[in-house]
């Protein structure tokens, strides 16, 4: 369960899905009136979130600076060369913030702490590179503990309305929220039965609100002298790290690094308590990819061990949540929400998903 503060345990309560590309001139300078725009607050501390949608640069960039008139900050991204976004980055109005990737499309967010904000000033120039970026094929892994979320009826960092049996996570940092109704964020959590689900990141938690662990400490947020992988809920729970607290001071009762909605908890992994799990934080790969669609918006699809809907589950893939494909193969033809197909996806090792419900995978090879 959560051990943020309430109002909804320290979730950060943000708006949803980013809007599309403005319509004005390609621009390396541009400002965004939002004094008529609304946010959805709540959290401890309470923040909301105003999305600014993408912008075209009239030359490529790495590095951005933002002003807020009025209240809070501006989180920004870039696209990558295969389509997939950087994680969000906080810039500044005083220095640069550089993207780990030189790019023409910028998203960007205005995250208010109080009051309202009015307007919004954003510049994209070239800085030296923090190194080359590099997704390794499979995207990087790290065995963290898990704890339920909970908390049905409450209302995600990114404004989505928490249901019965849900299936979404939490990892302790915005930088890798996804949009509402979105899977731009997503990750594979397999336990150690090895059962696994595929779910987007739709909130902020446990513990710590800017702890993107995952990352190495060159582009780490805070806690930058911990290892690469290790929460710092974990540090504090295990060695004491920071007087055994989080980074709002509060005494850390167990060392979680992930939530899992009840469903993902439940019934993608079938756990029954609080447990360590292998968490691959999938946006920090490469290759093809793919989006689950079912039916029902609250919906899950079947991984199969063979590429037939007889073969056993051993697992799920939530609605909305991104997969990476490693190749394909022919099995049990299926009609699903993308068509009718006997094409599977392989998506981990003996782990398979029926073509019919993944849509947008380009470029995947034969098994």
């Amino acid at each position: 369960m959560r051990f943020l503060i309430p109002l909804v345990a320290g979730t950060a309560l943000v708006a949803g899905l980013a809007s599309p590309a403005h319509a004005e001139p390609a621009s390396n300078e541009w400002t965004a009136d939002v004094s008529g725009q609304s946010a959805t607050w709540g959290g401890s501390p309470k923040i909301g979130l105003i999305p600014l949608g993408t912008h075209r640069l009239a030359r490529p960039a790495n590095a951005v600076t933002a002003a807020v008139t009025g209240d809070g900050v501006v989180d920004v991204r870039g696209l990558r060369a295969d389509g997939q976004w950087t994680e969000w980055y906080e810039a500044s109005p005083a220095e640069p913030v550089t993207l780990p990737v030189t790019t023409s499309t910028i998203e960007s967010r205005v995250v208010l702490h109080s009051g309202k904000a009015s307007k919004v000033k954003v510049s994209a120039t070239t800085a030296p590179a923090k190194g080359d970026f590099a997704a390794a094929a499979a995207g990087l892994a790290y065995r963290v503990y898990a704890t339920r979320e909970g908390l049905v009826g409450g209302t995600t960092a990114n404004g989505h309305v928490i249901r019965s049996r849900d299936h979404f996570v939490a990892l302790p940092s915005r930088r890798g929220l996804a949009n509402k109704n979105s899977g731009n964020y997503s990750v594979q959590i397999c336990a150690s039965s090895g059962r696994c689900e595929w779910a987007p990141v739709w909130d902020v938690g446990p513990w710590n609100t800017k702890d993107d662990y995952w990352n190495a400490s060159s582009t780490r947020e805070t806690f930058k002298d911990l290892p690469q992988g290790k929460p710092e809920a974990q540090a504090a729970y295990e060695d004491g790290y920071n007087g055994g607290k989080d980074g709002s001071g509060r005494k850390v009762a167990n060392p979680a690094g992930i939530d899992l909605a009840d469903g993902t908890f439940w019934d993608g992994l079938k756990l029954t308590t609080n447990s360590w799990v292998t968490v691959t934080y999938l946006w920090t790969g490469s290759g093809p990819v793919g989006t689950v669609r079912t039916a029902d918006a609250a919906g899950t699809v079947n991984v199969r061990s063979g590429a037939t809907s007889s073969a056993s589950q051993v697992g799920l893939a939530a609605n909305y949540a991104q997969v990476r494909v490693t190749c394909q193969l022919t099995g049990e033809s299926v009609s699903g929400t993308q068509g009718t197909s006997n094409i599977w996806y392989r998506i981990a090792s003996g782990k398979h998903i029926a073509k019919a419900y993944v849509a947008g995978v380009s470029g995947a090879t034969t098994c």
